[in-house]
């Protein structure tokens, strides 16, 4: 990735740190004048006797972010330390990026009751917007993150962080009243609204505003147009459309037609069987977790990990000739990373047993080539049949949930909803394993073009 000198650099994108960090200071002081109007600020600790309230606080980051604005006004904006550049291009690494997504999500789920309450989400959304502004001033992350095809990807990534935090906040909310023996507050909101004109005229107001938003965005941003296509010169890296990065991202770890028809028309199949699987009809009309659990859970799972979070991947960290890039880090592409992808077949009859694979005599019938086949990659089919045959009653032997599970919804039901449960598992398995173990395909017959 071309470099230009670091002043030069600097002072091109000085004005926009400037503007970036007066536009987060106006927004939290803004914040802390809300909460000192309506008497929702609360003390959060004393200082020689005097509270410090959350509008207090507030407000003291609003000037230290407009100090912030001025340096970088000034030709010389706050960076990122490079001590934890390099912590945070260890963290986006592929293992522990995605291993940790799975941790904090299942943080944030066990501990809701903290990371809504407001004051938590607010610190959440300054240390990001602060440390996004802090890193503006390295050219590799600026290059990425500033791209116009990849500008309203950031945009997304903060607009879900947002959705979702209202719905666990609304959530949480509700459980509360429904453990105190209270309604959920939709159903103190009965009241009707019309079509016309109601519906009608806030339609027309976002119409207006999102158009006139559309417009500035084309005068400020440049249209992501690439030169003319030319099959003598492909794109490094070439990358599909961000709604299609996840999509991509798994072709990497299943041959096309698992990638690109077993798994998304299971995705499809499994939406279609949810009425026919779900037994619980708490919940509808109102947003609740402690009543739906395992639906949340498994939903955000689904949506956030496996879907979102390869969509991240594919954006920010996929380089040239599709190698792993920190955010800090140059697209280098001449960079080459030795990998030797081996089979579990590989693994079992070389490295374990010490022997070559089995393999038919060369005038063998079809009949006994399909048995040495089968032989061969014996491994991973008994591991597969026992992950997805043996597993899920073992689940119901010695997990109660899954023995609730399995009463309530009968055999058929129960081994469908678990099946549909380890094939979503074993994305997540099969790129583990691709990393840390150079794990190719649990099962490979080439000859029939049938990889797994």
């Amino acid at each position: 990735m071309h470099h230009i000198d670091q002043d030069l650099f600097l002072g091109k994108v000085s004005g926009f740190l400037g503007g970036y960090f007066l536009f987060v200071a106006v927004m939290n002081a803004v914040a802390a004048f809300y909460l000192w109007r309506t008497g929702r600020s609360k003390e959060l600790f004393r200082v020689g006797g005097l509270p410090v309230t959350t509008a207090l606080f507030w407000l003291a980051i609003a000037m230290i972010l407009t100090i912030a604005s001025a340096f970088a006004f000034g030709g010389t904006p706050w960076g990122m330390p490079l001590v934890l550049m390099d912590f945070a291009d260890w963290l986006m690494s592929p293992v522990v990026y995605t291993v940790g997504s799975l941790a904090v999500l299942s943080l944030m789920f066990v501990a809701r009751d903290f990371f809504v309450r407001p004051f938590v989400a607010w610190s959440g959304l300054n240390i990001a917007l602060f440390l996004m502004g802090l890193s503006m001033t390295d050219q590799d992350f600026y290059s990425i993150v500033g791209k116009p095809d990849n500008v309203p990807i950031v945009g997304m990534v903060f607009l879900l962080g947002y959705f979702t935090w209202l719905g666990a906040y609304k959530a949480v909310i509700n459980d509360r009243r429904i453990a105190n023996g209270e309604e959920p507050l939709e159903a103190l909101d009965k009241e009707k609204v019309l079509v016309w004109p109601d519906l009608v005229y806030t339609e027309l107001i976002c119409m207006v505003a999102l158009t006139a938003l559309l417009i500035v965005w084309a005068i400020v941003l440049k249209a992501p147009l690439e030169e003319p296509a030319s099959a003598v010169k492909t794109p490094n890296p070439s990358k599909a459309p961000w709604y299609f990065l996840g999509l991509q991202e798994m072709l990497v770890y299943y041959d096309p037609w698992m990638a690109g028809v077993v798994l998304p028309s299971m995705v499809v199949f499994g939406l279609m069987a949810i009425p026919f699987l779900d037994f619980n009809k708490k919940g509808n009309g109102y947003y609740t977790i402690a009543d739906r659990k395992f639906a949340y859970v498994t939903f955000q799972f689904g949506f956030l990990v496996l879907w979102v979070t390869l969509i991240v991947m594919g954006t920010f960290l996929r380089g040239p000739n599709w190698n792993f890039f920190g955010p800090y880090e140059a697209w280098d592409p001449h960079k080459v990373v030795a990998l030797n992808n081996v089979d579990l077949s590989e693994y079992f009859w070389i490295s374990a047993l010490g022997q070559a694979r089995p393999k038919a005599p060369s005038d063998a019938s079809t009949a006994v080539q399909l048995g040495y086949i089968l032989l061969r990659e014996s491994p991973g089919i008994v591991l597969l049949l026992l992950y997805l045959g043996a597993l899920p009653p073992a689940l119901v032997l010695y997990s109660r949930f899954f023995r609730d599970l399995f009463v309530r919804m009968g055999f058929l039901r129960y081994m469908v909803l678990s099946n549909l449960l380890l094939m979503m598992m074993l994305l997540p398995i099969k790129m583990v394993a691709r990393w840390t173990v150079n794990m190719k395909y649990f099962i490979a017959i080439p000859e029939y073009f049938l990889n797994f």
